[in-house]
């Protein structure tokens, strides 16, 4: 089983108008409220996929209700910790540029962390799991190491999609993958990276580190599969970008889906840039039948 773990969901309101006049009344030209997190994400794109998986994390309130109830509509089946303040929203602004205006999310309280401990405990080898995404402020991102580390105890798998010291910090835990992009990828070595050269030099160090696949997404220029026996490209798609949310979380749960059927990293990987770049030209997260035609357009070269 694949097991998603978001500490931090929320409610995604999305506000769509021409220009936000600050000081002003603005009116929306449209709205849409969906189920988030980055690990929520990877759950609905994985069971569009036709993969079952179960998300767990902390959820509370009215506003936790409304995400249980979305994964139940989709058929996913969740595990989550139920806290007493409200699961947070974030509201994302489309006008002409785009703006986030994200909720801190609530505190956890040692009892409740002890519960989430007790599900990832339970796990066995055949299972792997997904974190992703922030945690709640008063955990901190430091309390991945923990999580991430019991989970390994019981043998089971896990993929980190993380940034910065957060993705360092999982490295020892060896990840099934890893994911940053090329910006982040730079930013962890103090280095601006510009070609494919050095893109794959330094995820070769996120390899050496302890990751067993590195995937450097790299927006319209395409995407990097970096493992033990070589070095994949994945040529960039042309398409109209819609949608920027989500299409990281799309790529992650097209490769780790993959991957646990097949064991395959470039059919893997191939499923992966498909998700993600069908996700870019959505409004939502991609629907299966947009991610298969996508599928097809997808070109992998080894390097």
């Amino acid at each position: 089983m694949i097991y998603t773990v978001t500490l931090n969901p929320s409610i995604d309101y999305i506000v769509r108008l021409d220009k936000v006049l600050i000081g002003s009344v603005n009116r929306m030209d449209s709205d849409d409220k969906f189920a988030g997190g980055k690990g929520i994400n990877v759950s609905r794109v994985l069971k569009r996929l036709g993969i079952d998986n179960k998300a767990t994390g902390f959820i509370g309130g009215f506003t936790g209700k409304f995400i249980t109830d979305t994964l139940e509509e989709e058929g996913i089946s969740s595990h989550f910790v139920e806290v007493e303040d409200d699961t947070r929203i974030n509201v994302k602004i489309k006008a002409d540029s785009e703006t986030e205006i994200n909720g801190p999310g609530p505190d956890i309280s040692s009892l409740k962390l002890e519960e989430l401990k007790s599900i990832l405990a339970s796990l066995t080898a055949d299972d792997t799991v997904v974190f992703a995404g922030s945690s709640p402020k008063n955990l901190g991102n430091t309390i991945y190491k923990d999580l991430i580390g019991l989970t390994r105890k019981t043998g089971a798998q896990v993929v980190c999609d993380f940034e910065g010291q957060t993705l360092l910090d999982s490295l020892e835990f060896e990840p099934l993958l890893v994911k940053p992009n090329n910006h982040e990828l730079g930013d962890i070595f103090g280095m601006k990276l510009e070609s494919l050269d050095e893109i794959e030099k330094y995820a070769r160090q996120i390899l050496d580190k302890g990751a067993q696949h590195v995937i450097i997404s790299m927006a319209g220029d395409g995407a990097l599969l970096v493992t033990q026996e070589g070095a994949y490209f994945a040529k960039p798609i042309k398409g109209n970008v819609k949608n920027s949310v989500g299409a990281g979380d799309s790529m992650v749960a097209g490769f780790t889906g993959e991957f646990v059927k097949s064991k395959d990293a470039v059919k893997a990987f191939k499923r992966g840039v498909a998700c993600g770049t069908a996700t870019t030209f959505s409004d939502d997260l991609a629907t299966a039948e947009f991610i298969k035609e996508t599928y097809e357009k997808v070109e992998v070269e080894k390097r």
